[in-house]
């Protein structure tokens, strides 16, 4: 029996439209478009980065939640979660200091409640993406400078 690759890569496109707006895009998937938030000078109307985030962090913990469900033998009627970021400023650089999670779920009537906070505990501490939120993110930038009629391409060193 063959041993499944345990690294997998997700690859995402964006693209600059205009003004403070761009085009999210992944092969096989529908494009998003995507914007500064109005608090920092953007657009309504918009999927923003802050929204994605947070809405990663929410569904990683349904799918998860739903998995273990599934393994554990859990049975449940339904499932909806609210999920609210706070993004607040310390220390002079903006970032996510809290995500809250509001989950609700309807067992059956002989639904098994404490294996119900088993899962949702599980689902907790096995979310990827709520694990991943220290990961190291690295920027590779390919720079073109403009020439009269021709493009040079120049690469600059890697930031971290």
């Amino acid at each position: 029996m063959a041993i499944r690759s345990k690294v997998y890569h997700y690859p995402v496109k964006v693209k600059w439209q205009n003004e403070r707006i761009g085009l999210l895009e992944l092969k096989g998937k529908p494009p998003l478009q995507v914007a500064t938030p109005p608090e920092f000078k953007g657009h309504k109307g918009f999927w923003t980065p802050e929204d994605l985030f947070v809405s990663a962090l929410a569904s990683c913990f349904m799918t998860t939640f739903l998995g273990t469900a599934y393994h554990r033998g859990l049975a449940f009627e339904s499932f909806e979660a609210d999920a609210e970021g706070k993004l607040e400023r310390p220390e002079k650089k903006f970032l996510f200091t809290e995500v809250i999670i509001r989950v609700r779920i309807v067992l059956p009537s002989d639904g098994d409640l404490m294996l119900a906070h088993e899962v949702l505990d599980f689902a907790k501490k096995d979310c990827l993406v709520s694990n991943s939120i220290v990961s190291n993110v690295k920027i590779e930038p390919i720079i073109w400078v403009k020439k009269a009629k021709a493009e040079k391409k120049r690469e600059s060193t890697v930031m971290a």
